[in-house]
Formats: structure tokens, C-alpha cells, sequence
């Protein structure tokens, strides 16, 4: 894409076309009752409670089981780093060797502190391959400490697999493979290990990241456990979890057993999940209710909303779901001879068992003055799937027209694989997303093309991800970005598993609202992400960088 410096514009005056499309976006939103006030000492929450209210509409059936908020949590800190629950993989800003890794140190030590503090179970969930190297150490590690302090662990592990690209992740394999690594400890520690695939014509299958142990502590995100992505490479893929304590690790708990539910039913040599076991044990659909039944008791006063998916396959809709959205369609979604059923766009029954993609709009709807977005994309893999969900577009548009700055950085689409989705972009140039950003805000403003580039370039920044100054890392390989991170209005963020483009998977991930965190998100990935990436602009209404 070419571009150009020009002088920074004034300040536009908003346009009555623009601003009623938007009021008119905005109140399409589900909406519910007003709720009852937050808990005393968690302070204003006007994200998380629009969010509840959507979620209430949106899919109350779904309520303690893929969704739920609750108040008393805590972040997962060390004593001496206030902003430790932020675990980033390298974590190595500005060095382009990155031979030195400390946010995948304090990543991995985290994982074995919180499995090493286990009384009773752990549940791990992730995209197939299992966890190995560095990963697979840190499970085993914690595993070995929590039977050397006398426990006995019940371990749930679980992965997504995509049809033919994850033939050979046998359970059987990984259980036999974690037994020897255990050791003498593998007598006190019980495993069930199951691979899934909910629907392989719609591509449905576990997609969380998630360890949690006890039932009250968590980490999730984006980050896969694999080493030759993250660890044992010279261009590790950038990445971001959080830590968390309290009364949303069960909440995680229980969208775990949700899946399970799902898995323990479909097992057997020729169906959608392949399961094992040591022991002799059986499938254990319920693990977390059953051995954590007792409510866990409040850490802190950080207000969270856990909201998850269940993608295709699973549950075909929340049958006390009130929700009646008006189908938002546009012709630029489709690609190509073959194209599936449009569920993000066009389907009310698979938004009602997927309330993470309304949760995430309505924080977007709710920004009043700054957006920032860090993904591997914002658009699909398309064919076969749409190219982009249309109302998050219409609301980004609509946030441009009326005067929010919005911050995209998504993967430098140098990492597109050789079939879309086969590396860490799905795109081919940052253009896909700037083009399809100016058309739906000239949409918004009576088809005014020249308009719509105007407010697109005086309120947005858009870039590829780089971590420090040069264009790649030391060895020439492009920065890979698998963020699925949505931060708003410095005040509240999502950081989860689920991407914003068209996926139909299952997620998960944790909506926060605590300025003293999104503070230290700032501080610590979004400001030096953008320190970086701000040379490989191709719009940013700061310096003037506009498309010709």
C-alpha cells in the first residue's frame, strides 16, 4: 500500500448522517433490565454492566456454565512485580534476538507455581498439539511438587483438533508420554486426556487456553503450549495471558465441564473425540462441580465477566433466549465459489451459545474515547468462511465517525500461510482492513467515499505488529501476533482465546474492568507495542500517515 504525509487535519465536524447511523448501530445492541448495583468497594462498572445486561439477552440460559460475572477477584501476582499476572510471550520489547525471554519465564513459573499449589484437580484445555517442551515441563513440574506435599490430583487435559492437520494427537500417546515424565509421582496424580472436533464442515473445535487448579485460580489467553513456536526458535510468536484468582477461576471451571459434557459423550474409535486414561479412570464430565462444589471465597475486589462459546456442534441454541437481532449482511463478506453458512453474521441460534462474540461487541459499543485492538487479524480465512463480522466493522466505523480513536495492530501479514490460515495472518496487506473500514463508514455516511477516508484517517491508527526497531526479528523472520486482546477507554479489556474475525470455535477468556490494571496493560504492552509498531503505519491520524 502507498502512502502519503499530510499536514494533521483539523478536527472534523460530525456529520448528522454519521451520527444518527450510529445512534441507530448503538440501539440494535441487546439490551436487558437495569441490573442491580455492583458489589461495595469494586467502584463505578459501566462496561461490565452493559456487558451483563447483553449477556442476559443475548444468551441467559447460558448463564454459570459459558458465561457469568462475579466480584472478589484478584490478580495473580509475586510480591515484588504489581503487574505479574500479565504473562506476554517473549516479552524481549526492543530486542531483536530476543535471546534473553523474560515474559515466557515468568510465564512458565507461573504455570508451575499455580499446579504445584493443587489439592485437588487441574484442568488444562488448548489447540492440539498437546502442551510439549518447556510447556509440557512446566505441567509436570507443578504436578511432581503437588505430590511430593502429599496430594492426590485428578487431571483433566484437553485439546482441539482440526480435522487432517491433527491426525496423529493420540490421548493414548500424550497419557503414556506424561506417566514416564512423572515418574514415581504418576501414582498419585490421575489423568484423562481427551482430543475433540464438535463439527468438521463448520471447522469447530476447542480453542481455549486455560489452566485451572482448585477451581480458584486460572490463566488463559491466547497462548498455545507449543515450544517450537514460543520456545525453541528465534522468532517466538508474541502473545498474552492473564492470572487470576478467586471466584472467575470457577467460572472457567465450569465452562471446562461444559466441554467435557460434550466430549465424555461423543468417545469411541470412529467418533468426533478420542479419550484415555491412567488408572482405568473414566471421562469425567463433571470433574469441577464435583470435586469443587464449595463456593470460593473472595481474593480482592476486581470485578470480572468470563464469557466463553461453544462454537458448532455442541449446542444449537439457548432455547430461553429472548434475542431477536436483525441479520447484518454485507456482499464483500463472501470469497469465492464456496462458502459456508454465514453463522457470525447471520445466524441468531448460533449467537445465543456463542455470547463471547455479543460481549465483545458491546465493549467496542461501549468506548467513549479511545479503542485498542491487538490481534493476529480482524479478517477471516475466507473462502470458506465470511471475510468479517460486519457489526463489529459498523461499530468501529461508527466509533471513527464520532470522534473515538481507534488503535488496530495486527500480525504482519508477511506470516500468511500458504492456504490463509496456515501461518499467523490471514491477510495480505493492512489495506483488507483499512479498505473495508472506509467503505462501511462511507455506508454510514450516504455512500460519501472521500468523507469516510477523511474520518477514517483523522481517527485511526492501523499497523502491523513489531516488538522492537527493526522490520523482523534478528534472523529475518517476520514479528508473528496472536493477541486476542480489546482494551477500551483505559478502564476495561478482554484477553481471552477468541479472535475478532469470523472462527467458530470454542473460547473463552475474561472481560475486566479496573483502571489500575488497564493501566498496567498500557504501561506494559499496549504503549511499547505501539512504540514499535508505529513505523509499519499504513494510517495513523497522529502523524498524518494516510492511504493515497
Amino acid at each position: 500500500m502507498l502512502r502519503h504525509r499530510t499536514s494533521r487535519p483539523g478536527r472534523l465536524t460530525r456529520s448528522a448522517v454519521a451520527v444518527s447511523a450510529l445512534t441507530a448501530l448503538l440501539s440494535a445492541l441487546p439490551a436487558a433490565p437495569a441490573l442491580a448495583a455492583p458489589a461495595a468497594g469494586t467502584g463505578p462498572t459501566p462496561h461490565l454492566d452493559a456487558i451483563e445486561q447483553t449477556l442476559r439477552q443475548v444468551s441467559p440460559g447460558l448463564e454459570g456454565s459459558v458465561w457469568q460475572r462475579t466480584e472478589g477477584n484478584s490478580f495473580t501476582t509475586p510480591a515484588d512485580d504489581p503487574a505479574g499476572w500479565l504473562l506476554q510471550t517473549p516479552g524481549c520489547w526492543g530486542d531483536a534476538a530476543c535471546t534473553d525471554r523474560p515474559g515466557t519465564r515468568k510465564l512458565l513459573d507461573r504455570m508451575t507455581a499455580d499446579i504445584a499449589g493443587a489439592t485437588r484437580t487441574v484442568d488444562i484445555s488448548t489447540l492440539a498439539p498437546f502442551p510439549n517442551g518447556g510447556f509440557e515441563d512446566a505441567v509436570v513440574a507443578g504436578l511432581k511438587a503437588s505430590v511430593a506435599a502429599g496430594n492426590r490430583v485428578q487431571v483433566r487435559i484437553l485439546v482441539g483438533a482440526a480435522p487432517l492437520y491433527n491426525a496423529n494427537v493420540l490421548p493414548s500417546s500424550y497419557r503414556d508420554e506424561l506417566v514416564a515424565k512423572l515418574g514415581s509421582a504418576a501414582g498419585g496424580v490421575t489423568l484423562t486426556v481427551a482430543s475433540m472436533t464438535t463439527s468438521r464442515t463448520a471447522f469447530s473445535w476447542n480453542h481455549s487456553k486455560l489452566v485451572v487448579v482448585d477451581g480458584r485460580s486460572v490463566i488463559t489467553g491466547g497462548i498455545n503450549g507449543w515450544k517450537d513456536d514460543y520456545l525453541d526458535t528465534k522468532h517466538p510468536v508474541a502473545d498474552v495471558d492473564l492470572a487470576l484468582n478467586g471466584p472467575a477461576a470457577a467460572s472457567a471451571g465450569r465452562y471446562l465441564d461444559t466441554l467435557w459434557g460434550w466430549t465424555c459423550q461423543n468417545t469411541g474409535v470412529f467418533a468426533n473425540a478420542w479419550f484415555a486414561s491412567s488408572n482405568g479412570a473414566a471421562c469425567r464430565p463433571s470433574l469441577e462441580r464435583e470435586l469443587n462444589p464449595e463456593t470460593v471465597p473472595a481474593t480482592g475486589n476486581v470485578p470480572v465477566i468470563a464469557v466463553g462459546g461453544l462454537g458448532v456442534g455442541i449446542k444449537d441454541k439457548d432455547p430461553s433466549s429472548a434475542y431477536r437481532p436483525t441479520p447484518a449482511t454485507a456482499a464483500d463478506t463472501r470469497c469465492g465459489p464456496i462458502n459456508l453458512h454465514d453463522n457470525t453474521n447471520a445466524d441468531r441460534d448460533y449467537e445465543t451459545v456463542n455470547p463471547e462474540e455479543n460481549a465483545l461487541r458491546a465493549l467496542i459499543a461501549g468506548a467513549d474515547s479511545h479503542i485498542e485492538i491487538s490481534q493476529q487479524d480482524v479478517n477471516g480465512t475466507c473462502p470458506p468462511l465470511p471475510r468479517y463480522d460486519v457489526r463489529l466493522y459498523d461499530l468501529l466505523a461508527g466509533k471513527l465517525a464520532a470522534g473515538v480513536k481507534v488503535r488496530i495492530v495486527v500480525s504482519d501479514p508477511a506470516n500468511r500461510g500458504t492456504v490463509g490460515s496456515g501461518g499467523y495472518s490471514q491477510i495480505k496487506s493492512l489495506a483488507e482492513v483499512s479498505d473495508t473500514l472506509k467503505a462501511r463508514l462511507a455506508a454510514l455516511n450516504g455512500g460519501d467515499a472521500s468523507k469516510a477516508k477523511a474520518v477514517m484517517c483523522q481517527n485511526l491508527q492501523l499497523a502491523s505488529f513489531r516488538s522492537s526497531a527493526g522490520a523482523t526479528w534478528a534472523d529475518g523472520h517476520p514479528y508473528a501476533l496472536h493477541h486476542k486482546l480489546v482494551a477500551v477507554d483505559g478502564s476495561a479489556f478482554y484477553i481471552g482465546s477468541k479472535n475478532l474475525y469470523p472462527a467458530w470455535l470454542q473460547d473463552f477468556g475474561y472481560i475486566v474492568e479496573d483502571r489500575a490494571a488497564a493501566a498496567q496493560l498500557d504501561r506494559d504492552l499496549l504503549a511499547p507495542e505501539w512504540r514499535y509498531s508505529q513505523a509499519a503505519a499504513t494510517v495513523d491520524w497522529s502523524t498524518g500517515v494516510c492511504p493515497s
